[in-house]
């Protein structure tokens, strides 16, 4: 499935992973579950037992054998309860493991395709599935086939009783039908508020700085209040209601216990039902057992609701974006790059960017690409660093298909310097080493390489010392050479680097023409996007887009002499159209 149809019905993929991991788990619970079931009547069958027998008989040794065999059944009972939450436990982790790495780099996926899934919700709803599983609401569901059991033998002692019973568990099941008729509506709404409340609080510290100087503070704070108030609004609502059914549920089932009391010692007194005060209070203790799960069920139905939202949005996200298959292994690169008439525009919209793009950018080569405001330069920087899909042509590197290059086999052949520079809580080493083993010979090699080994130096840990979180304790041309240091570490055979001088001052500029050349003479194909001729010296060649076109692509010289031929002869166009108008409005003698 596309993410561009994550409005499709998803397919069964959660459903299918929990079938598969549980398999030969789910039956032992069960058979347990019926155990443990039959275990929980211990108590019952003690109390008969000490009014039928240890009463009448007043045999002490009895009595001690029965205390024995009772303890004994408690202490089984409990180790099964520890065993078959043990089991759904680990089915719980085993789901965890299969899904969580999918998750994180979906979450990564569809945040770099601007697509809904782009948070981390989808790691929450995870989590609430996998502490859903060994819990309460689960267990309680799994005791229901002995409440039929319960149910069984209450008929066996009187069909009278058995009828009371099977009223009250009728009475039961349209109180939890009511709450799910009443509630699910409501907290599926909550849950949607207050995920839209959580994300709008992370954009709003994203943005601290700007919100802070322009005063937005108070506009800010008042629209999240809104989101807030509509989540408790709505919560408090479903909480009022789950409250009075849970309520009416317990009450239910304790009348019903008392109820059963009274109609078995009438029946007694009518002769109807034998066993005398023990079968009383088997009946009694049985009548209530039954109601007990959905009971239970009634009290966790929020966090059945909350659950079953969970899944429904990772079925839809895990459909969405489904695991890609491993290509074969590729050699490294050599750099040779070619735009073969692609044809794109952002993930998820239907309207082009790039229309029919084709160049190529030889090994060793440095391309400069420019153009006015959204002609698509950004864009085609995403295309070539694999990062969005094209919806026609394609991007090759080495004649491989860049979007569908495993990133982690060809991510360190290439370097990428974005527009908006990002840095990550690490040291700067660390930063530089893009996070994976530090070769501190080579970081201090592209330190020195962008310029920065006096600006290193002088900070309280040099290469070791942390830079904060979005690099909070460098200057915005600090944090993009860092940045170009990154690009260039382990020097790349392919690099991208998206107005990379737009932070910089003159001794980063100089920096910068440097790198340039030094990629150059290593063999390395790079490609700058900017609005500022000061790296022109560097570039071989020189691409201009225009409206999602290339308007012009060649040698760097002839490409400016036409684009300066072109401007002049603009420029003289105007001027006459402009004197034409003058001499038009000279008035006539």
């Amino acid at each position: 499935m596309n993410p561009q149809q994550m409005g499709a019905k998803p397919k069964a993929v959660l459903k299918k992973a929990l079938r598969d991991l549980g398999e030969g788990s789910y039956g032992k619970v069960i058979l347990y579950s019926l155990i443990v079931g039959v275990l929980s009547l211990s108590s019952t069958f003690f109390m008969l037992e000490v009014y039928d027998r240890v009463v009448n008989s007043r045999n002490g040794f009895t009595l001690v054998m029965l205390l024995l065999a009772v303890i004994g059944a408690y202490v089984m009972l409990e180790m099964l309860e520890l065993v078959r939450a043990g089991i759904m436990h680990g089915v719980a982790q085993k789901l965890d493991a299969a899904f969580s790495t999918q998750l994180f780099n979906t979450a990564f996926e569809a945040r770099l395709k601007g697509l809904p899934g782009g948070t981390t919700q989808s790691l929450t709803d995870l989590k609430t599935i996998r502490d859903f599983l060994p819990s309460s609401a689960v267990m309680a569901a799994l005791d229901g086939p002995m409440s039929l059991v319960c149910l069984f033998i209450v008929f066996m002692v009187s069909p009278w009783l058995g009828v009371f019973a099977l009223i009250g568990a009728v009475v039961q099941v349209w109180i939890a039908v009511r709450t799910e008729s009443k509630t699910m509506p409501v907290l599926t709404e909550a849950n949607r508020a207050a995920i839209d409340a959580q994300n709008y609080a992370n954009g709003t510290l994203r943005n601290a700085q700007v919100i802070e100087a322009m005063g937005m503070m108070g506009s800010i704070h008042k629209r999240w209040m809104g989101k807030q108030r509509k989540f408790l609004s709505m919560q408090a609502m479903a909480s009022d209601t789950g409250g009075t059914n849970n309520a009416s549920s317990k009450f239910v089932q304790t009348m019903q216990s008392s109820l059963i009391l009274g109609a078995s010692c009438w029946l007694t007194i009518k002769g109807q039902m034998l066993g005398g005060g023990g079968m009383m209070i088997v009946a009694s203790t049985l009548g209530g057992k039954v109601l007990t799960p959905l009971v239970q069920l009634v009290a966790q139905w929020r966090v059945v609701v909350n659950t079953r939202d969970a899944y429904q949005r990772l079925e839809t996200v895990l459909s969405a974006f489904p695991v890609r298959e491993a290509g074969m292994p590729l050699p490294a690169p050599k750099g040779l790059l070619t735009v073969e008439g692609v044809v794109a525009g952002a993930p998820g919209s239907p309207i082009p960017i790039l229309k029919g793009v084709n160049f190529a950018v030889q090994p060793g080569e440095c391309v400069m690409l420019i153009g006015p405001s959204a002609a698509g330069k950004t864009t085609l920087a995403r295309l070539m660093m694999g990062l969005w899909p094209t919806s026609g042509g394609k991007v090759r590197l080495d004649g491989a298909d860049m979007y569908s290059w495993n990133k982690t086999e060809l991510g360190p052949h290439l370097g990428y310097l974005p527009q908006t520079v990002e840095l990550f809580d690490g040291t700067v080493a660390e930063n530089v080493a893009r996070f994976g083993d530090v070769d501190m010979a080579e970081v201090e090699r592209v330190i020195k390489q962008v310029g920065l080994t006096d600006t290193i130096a002088a900070l309280p840990e040099g290469v070791n010392t942390r830079v904060g979180e979005d690099g909070a304790i460098l200057s915005g041309g600090q944090r993009q050479r860092v940045a170009l240091a990154r690009a260039i570490y382990g020097t790349p055979k392919f690099l991208v680097l998206d107005e990379p001088n737009s932070s910089l001052d003159e001794a980063g500029e100089l920096a910068l023409m440097d790198t340039l050349r030094y990629l150059k003479a290593q063999g390395c194909s790079v490609l700058v996007i900017t609005h500022r001729t000061s790296v022109l010296p560097a570039a071989d060649k020189v691409l201009m887009l225009r409206d999602g076109q290339v308007a012009a692509f060649g040698p760097r010289d002839e490409v400016l002499a036409a684009l300066q031929k072109a401007q002049q002869q603009a420029l003289q166009q105007q001027i006459a159209a402009q004197a034409s108008q003058n001499r038009s409005m000279e008035p006539t003698r």
